[in-house]
């Protein structure tokens, strides 16, 4: 198995992690406006439970934001740590090169 991951490759997650994040957040306050209209047709332990999510809607929306937010944290941290390899690598083997004398190891035809 071969893993080849090109250049972009992270700065791509890491727009597309940060897009979700804000989606997601946007998308649980969403669900507790939708659920409005079903607020008082409850009784029971289903409508405690209606108002218990109601009740945590930004703290759950928060908490998603901040999951998200330590996973890109992550994320951005592999980025530079690829790039700063990437350009150690290109220096060291550019400093090799420059040491080594390519024309000792010509060949010739006898």
């Amino acid at each position: 198995m071969k893993f080849d991951m090109g250049a972009q490759t992270l700065t791509q997650l890491i727009q597309r992690t940060s897009t979700a994040g804000q989606d997601l957040g946007t998308l649980v306050r969403r669900l507790a406006e939708a659920a409005e209209p079903l607020e008082g047709k409850f009784n029971g332990q289903g409508r405690a439970q209606f108002d218990l999510f109601k009740s945590r809607t930004d703290q759950i929306a928060n908490e998603l934001d901040a999951a998200l937010a330590a996973v890109l944290g992550g994320v951005k941290g592999q980025e530079q740590a690829f790039s700063q390899g990437d350009t150690q690598m290109a220096d060291s083997s550019q400093s090799a090169q420059s040491s080594i004398d390519f024309d000792a190891a010509k060949f010739s035809a006898r």
